[in-house]
């Protein structure tokens, strides 16, 4: 087990995460993010799978099947879409249905996109990298149409203009 370096990761992860939601004002999300990464459920999981280039849940959705520590996590952070996934009452049997998400959480899930493409990507990042990885896998992603376009606004607006223009957008329009 890398019970140090899971550590060290999460924690670095959620500094990112913390010092650009108070660049645009949201300290409190920016203090709690993420702290549920720190129960056991999901810090055990974490330092079992470490790998320090992806998510360990990747690594424990290959070896078992599902991550239960993912599980654990989307249902306890309202920052990721999945949190925000309903049933439908629409169409004949109903069915799953994405519900918008509120800005504060939309813009701390991009904070959570730089911060994760940072921390494993390391030198290897560029203002890009989050659109690129979200651009591999946005036709899967079941998103309400709202919290879509504002993710990629955002994430658009990064690898062209920036960090300090996007997040002073941010500050100023968005919330």
């Amino acid at each position: 087990m890398k019970v140090w370096q899971h550590f060290k990761t999460i924690t670095y992860h959620k500094y990112l995460v913390a010092q650009g939601c108070f660049k645009v004002g949201l300290y409190k999300q920016g203090l709690l993010h993420d702290m549920s990464k720190y129960s056991p459920s999901e810090f055990w999981t974490g330092a079992k799978y470490y790998q320090g280039t992806r998510s360990p849940n990747n690594a424990e959705r290959e070896a078992v099947g599902y991550s239960g520590a993912w599980l654990h996590h989307k249902g306890r952070n309202k920052h990721h879409y999945e949190y925000w996934i309903d049933y439908s009452l629409s169409g004949i049997s109903g069915g799953m249905a994405p519900a918008p998400m509120p800005r504060k959480y939309v813009v701390e899930m991009f904070m959570d996109r730089i911060a994760a493409s940072k921390v494993y990507l390391k030198e290897k990042y560029t203002q890009a990298a989050p659109l690129a990885y979200y651009n591999k896998g946005k036709a899967l992603i079941p998103m309400h149409e709202r919290t879509k376009a504002l993710l990629e606004r955002l994430l658009v607006m990064l690898a062209k203009k920036g960090e300090e223009e996007t997040f002073r957008y941010i500050k100023k329009k968005v919330l």
